[in-house]
């Protein structure tokens, strides 16, 4: 299954981003992806065609991040008619999942790094149906035609990436544990060393039965046994997962969460995404003033960010949750005079140090929950001739998920995103564990309209719950900075935790830092990676960007992929 040392030729060609322009496009955080999506569209594809098959190849080639055994949130927009439609296939809590399902002995919450390993942290898997919906509503291409190009790579072997190889030597002694895991991606017993092929035989075999039997392949048979046999055996916390509840997933379609912002209209998902939700929560306090006046380099701008960030991230540890199950107060939460109120909290001259959530309109008395990590996320964009565009978030959650296989792909840790402990003060939380349920996600899939209707720019990011940071930089960037796409991904990333703000560890994040003490506050300078990718509208048409913190890239429809 692996053969060793490609030429270095070979890797360097996948490790440089550039953007690429043209009227289809792709980006995504591997150039492999990129170039299925860019081969799908060639042969003719839609936006929706390529985001399977890019859904596909990145489950092959960065399975540290996301994969067909997780889940994800798709936006499409329609250039027909203007419309815009969301996907949710996030994951779901199995029939057997109860508030207590990550209480010990002693009532208490258990670690958090503790249950992510084994089964008790796995959901049903969601991207597999969503692509489903996803193909019927906007495919063109025959279903089939969509996994041929990862069935390809999956049989003559891919490369290990510097990147990849990174995680497999950090999760070495995890893995001790983990047999199936290291059948693939060991040589010698010892994690892969950069530029060795590895083949997946197991993966291959099974989109090749997804691609002639369609999603039930996935979701029923032998396919659904082997996840459930994986949970029920786990090294660490089997649990139950059955055959049933798999096959009982189904994805849902669901209206896209819009407001304006300035001359923009900004488009997201709705829970259980906190995505649309949190970003345009942060943007309805900072609209309140001049930030393109203020620009870049000024240093209140990023105090107001910062400020504003850990309000609207208040509301969402209280509010957000599954509204299937829970009342999640959308309107109130980016109602104009709510945000308002809010904005009436941030001092422009001082740091507040305090931040509660607030009293949205429609909201019932929730209690906030602690904070929870999430890292193992993708995102990537497509838009085909015609200007259909998908803007697509792709998770397993933790890198490596539960760090469970089945079938060459790995199995999520996604039911670790709900709340450990069901209660915060005896108040239930939104986000609690029941059976049915889909976690609250950080993932912020969106699509930015300008006065004319016309798309002018779509993002996302992984980052776990700095995802939505990451977008909200961006859209300041473009939208209040003038900046295009890929300098907006290059701003400085900020976010906060128990030792107060943070902003990201480079040459710009410094010299933010540096100004921030007369606002009562230091911003500490620290490693904020993100996986940022965009497609943009220029004079010259759309234009995809990759992140360059990473291996990412962007092609061109109809031209090999430009990294």
């Amino acid at each position: 299954m692996l053969k060793r040392f490609l030429p270095l030729a070979a890797l360097l060609s996948i490790t440089v981003s550039s953007p690429a322009l043209a009227q289809g496009v792709t980006s995504s955080a591997d150039p492999r992806a990129t170039e299925a999506g860019r081969e799908i569209l060639h042969q003719g594809g839609t936006a929706a065609d390529a985001a399977i098959a890019m859904v596909a190849m990145l489950t092959l080639v960065e399975p540290q991040s996301s994969g067909i055994g997780g889940g994800g949130f798709m936006i499409h927009h329609n250039a027909k008619d203007g419309s815009i439609s969301t996907i949710d296939g996030r994951e779901m809590a199995p029939a057997s999942a109860k508030p207590d399902r990550f209480l010990g002995p002693d009532g208490k919450a258990l670690g958090y790094r503790d249950v992510i390993p084994g089964g008790l942290s796995v959901g049903i898997p969601g991207n597999v149906r969503l692509m489903e919906m996803a193909h019927k509503k906007w495919g063109k291409l025959e279903w089939q035609a969509l996994f041929q190009p990862a069935i390809k790579l999956a049989e003559e072997g891919f490369i290990v990436t510097p990147a990849l190889h990174t995680w497999l030597v950090q999760f070495e002694p995890m893995w001790k544990e983990f047999p199936a895991p290291q059948a693939i991606y060991y040589v010698d017993g010892k994690p892969a060393p950069v530029g060795t092929r590895i083949r997946n035989p197991a993966y291959a075999k099974l989109l090749r039965d997804i691609a002639a039997r369609g999603p039930d392949a996935f979701y029923t048979g032998a396919n659904a046994k082997a996840i459930s046999d994986a949970v029920a055996k786990a090294p660490r916390h089997p649990s139950q997962l059955t055959v049933k509840d798999i096959a009982a997933y189904q994805a849902k379609e669901r209206p896209a969460v819009c407001t304006t912002y300035r001359v923009y209209k900004v488009c997201g998902m709705g829970p259980p995404s906190s995505g649309a939700t949190t970003v345009f929560g942060i943007l309805g306090m900072i609209e309140g003033w001049d930030m393109k006046a203020m620009g870049k380099d000024n240093p209140m701008s990023w105090h107001l960010l910062a400020e504003a960030m850990q309000l609207s991230y208040a509301d969402r540890a209280a509010y957000l949750g599954d509204g299937d199950f829970v009342d999640v107060p959308v309107k109130g939460l980016l109602d104009k005079s709510y945000l308002a109120e809010r904005r009436q909290l941030i001092s422009p001259y001082r740091a507040a140090g305090k931040y509660e959530p607030g009293t949205p309109p429609g909201a019932k008395p929730r209690a906030a929950a602690p904070p929870v990590e999430e890292q193992g996320t993708t995102h990537f964009v497509t838009a085909d001739k015609d200007g259909n565009l998908v803007s697509m978030t792709s998770t397993i959650e933790s890198i490596f998920g539960s760090q469970l296989m089945a079938n060459g792909y790995f199995l999520n840790n996604e039911l670790t995103d709900f709340d450990l402990a069901p209660t915060e003060g005896g108040v239930p939380t939104a986000n609690r564990v029941e059976a049915g349920k889909r976690p609250l996600s950080s993932m912020s899939p969106t699509v930015v309209y300008g006065p004319d209707g016309k798309v002018v720019l779509a993002v996302g990011s992984a980052g776990g719950k700095r995802i939505i940071m990451h977008v909200t930089k961006v859209l300041v960037g473009v939208l209040d900075w003038g900046l295009d796409a890929k300098q907006a991904i290059e701003l400085p990333n900020l976010f906060f935790g128990r030792d107060g703000v943070l902003i990201e560890n480079n040459a710009a994040g410094q010299a933010v830092a540096a100004k921030m003490k007369p606002f009562g506050y230091s911003f500490t300078a620290t490693s904020l990676g993100s996986k940022l990718n965009a497609v943009e509208r220029t004079a010259a048409g759309l234009r995809g960007v990759a992140d360059p913190r990473g291996p990412g890239s962007s092609s061109i429809d109809g031209a090999p992929a430009q990294n």
